[in-house]
């Protein structure tokens, strides 16, 4: 079953936040077990929170991903650049479809 990683954030830094992702990205690119897809959103309402939507084909390889040290050093450079504690929600997919 498909996993999604939610992480709920705040920062006032997100170009050097992407620039962290980007390299992660590079760095886990074709790798088993890693994240197959990101969607970074913005509140509206308040301008330096996000939302980064991370997707696992499932729940045990995001926790193998979690436990790797490079996601653990990746972890803190993100958290330095944030305002605060990240908030993470973790979510099996259920149903995903087109609407249109």
């Amino acid at each position: 079953m498909k996993f999604v990683q939610i992480i709920d954030f705040e920062t006032e830094r997100l170009d050097e936040m992407e620039q962290i992702f980007e390299e992660a990205g590079q760095r886990s690119g074709g790798r088993a077990g890693g994240p197959t897809h990101r969607t970074l959103l913005k509140d509206r309402d308040n301008p330096n929170r996000y939302l980064a939507l991370i997707e696992f084909d499932s729940y045990e390889e995001a926790m193998r991903n979690s436990d790797d040290p490079e996601t653990g050093r990746m972890a803190e450079r993100l958290g330095a650049l944030c305002i605060g504690d990240r908030v993470y929600t973790n979510c099996d997919v259920l149903d995903t479809r087109d609407l249109a």
